[in-house]
């Protein structure tokens, strides 16, 4: 049950993870297109106020250059149109009569080619003006009884005069775009003053981004246009300019950005680099809480596989203990010394055993808080590995084994703990014994390696597989074997082994096949 749940919480955990990346991408590319139509609109609007202030500048600089030639010709212009609106109002109630007047006059100016060049002979502009009347007769019998010819005075009369602008304007506007529909687009504008529009407008709608533009007639290129600029159709942006008085225009505006995706994803550099930072961060704590899961869950089992071994390693000595202690206490049994003694002996064999347990975990303890205390002194490390055989002698002699020495090491002092790379040796010459299923057959070898001696321990056992060759050196780590205990251990020799040689400035590690046996080899540095 708690397997099946972890492995739904790490399910959901991992779904989660996977949801909330794929919420950001999402996020990411709407962002993206939000940007990108808000960057079309802005660069419609920026190019269609460039087209209608070409329009106007040109129209004004027009009217400017008109309005000083009427002025410098110094003619009366002549009177040539007569328009006359009349509009008559009566209340037959009060006899009340209102009668309007509307007089709309158009004065000629004949202006030569000047204007424009010389390229046109002579234009004929005109200029209008109005003279407005308002009659108030309050006794309208008046009107309709007076003699032919006789001029009535009316009770109110307010008159108005002068120049219509609005006529004028579009009077000046419609000659404007006729006559400028025939001038080159060169005579008209120029490269500079169109990329300095085009740059103002940008800037001031926050496009701050490199353009090339360029102005086509009927999509042929045009002189108008930047030094970058390249025709294409699908990545421009364009608007008609100069149309003509009926909307037509030969002429359009082309702009580019070659580094628009740049631009806009510049926009959301900041948020999406936070945004991807603390994706990360999730990334990372989620993998290393994980794996910490993972870990724990494997110490918990590997402590589990220990209190087992050490169950079963205690449970014989006690009751081999208990068995001598009712053995002794047989009144038969009392009166022999030499079975007292020999029951005695094995009690103080299993006691000894036990308590070589608790040290080897104390002493591990020990060296994690480092409070156990190795002074070093120079040996010869031919004669600790002599020491170290002695030790395991008689065990090796009850399987009925044998070692086999190679010394090949000429020079073999080393500054060391005497008694504790004694028991490293000795732990490894245990591991060979106690993982050889038949009589145990180990080798020892010698070698120096520049200024280092090599001692290799090889067995012909059981081996081990890939996987506990990484993890054989670490604390409480047995291979598992399910729930036999045929081997006895508690995973904690080969973690002092290492500890002790790396205290000792050297390397331990291991090379083995599955059924084929182990090496154990230790580097550790000569004296010079």
């Amino acid at each position: 049950m708690n397997k099946l749940f972890f492995r739904i919480l790490v399910l959901l955990m991992s779904l989660s993870l996977i949801g909330i990346i794929l919420v950001q991408v999402y996020w990411f590319n709407s962002s993206f297109k939000n940007n990108d139509e808000q960057f079309k609109y802005h660069v419609t609007q920026v190019i269609g106020n460039v087209a209608d202030k070409l329009e106007k500048q040109e129209l004004y600089s027009y009217a400017n250059k008109v309005n000083r030639l009427k002025d410098s010709i110094g003619k009366t212009p002549a009177k040539e149109d007569l328009l006359e609106v009349l509009f008559v109002q009566r209340n037959k109630r009060t006899n009340k009569t209102i009668v309007y007047s509307n007089t709309l006059t158009s004065e000629d100016y004949d202006i030569t080619g000047e204007l424009f060049n010389k390229k046109f002979s002579s234009e004929r502009f005109k200029s209008f003006s109005s003279k407005r009347v308002t009659e108030v007769y309050n006794n309208n019998n008046r009107i309709d009884n007076s003699p032919l010819g006789q001029s009535i005075i009316p009770d109110l009369r307010n008159e108005k005069s002068g120049s219509l602008d609005i006529l004028n304007k579009a009077q000046q506007e419609i000659t404007y775009r006729d006559i400028a529909g025939s001038l080159p687009l060169d005579e008209r504008i120029s490269p500079e003053k169109l990329n300095s529009l085009l740059k103002k407008e940008l800037e001031d709608y926050g496009v701050k981004t490199k353009f090339e533009f360029g102005v086509l007639n009927h999509d042929q290129a045009t002189k108008i246009r930047s030094q970058g600029f390249h025709y294409d159709k699908d990545a421009s942006y364009q608007v008609p300019i100069f149309t003509d008085n009926e909307g037509n225009s030969n002429y359009e505006l082309y702009v580019t950005f070659p580094h628009k995706k740049k631009f806009l994803l510049s926009e959301l550099l900041s948020i999406t680099i936070l945004s991807i930072i603390f994706t990360l961060i999730i990334i990372v704590a989620y993998t290393s809480a994980l794996n910490q899961l993972l870990r724990q869950k494997h110490i918990s089992e590997i402590k589990t596989d220990f209190i087992n071994n050490m169950t079963h390693e205690f449970k014989t000595p006690i009751a081999t203990i208990n068995l001598a202690l009712d053995a002794i206490r047989n009144p038969k049994i009392i009166e022999d010394k030499e079975k007292v003694y020999r029951y005695l002996q094995m009690i103080r064999d299993e006691n000894k055993r036990m308590h070589a347990q608790v040290e080897n975990v104390l002493r591990i303890s020990k060296l994690e808080k480092r409070e156990l205390d190795i002074t070093k002194e120079p040996t010869v490390i031919h004669d600790i590995i002599d020491d170290a055989i002695e030790h395991v002698n008689l065990i090796l002699e009850d399987r009925q084994g044998t070692v086999v020495k190679h010394f090949n090491a000429a020079r073999t002092t080393s500054l060391i703990n005497e008694v504790h790379f004694t028991n490293v040796l000795v732990n490894i010459l245990e591991n060979a014994i106690k993982y050889s299923p038949d009589a145990p057959k180990i080798e020892i070898f010698t070698e120096n390696v520049k200024d280092m001696i090599l001692i290799k321990v090889r067995d012909h056992g059981l081996g081990m597989s890939k996987v506990a060759q990484k993890r054989v050196f670490e604390k409480f780590y047995r291979e598992h074997t399910g729930d036999l205990h045929n081997v006895k251990g508690h995973g904690l020799g080969l973690a002092y082994v290492k500890r002790i040689v790396e205290d000792h400035n050297g390397q331990v590690y291991v090379e083995s096949e599955k059924g084929k046996g182990s090496t154990f080899i230790i580097k550790i540095p000569l004296i010079n």
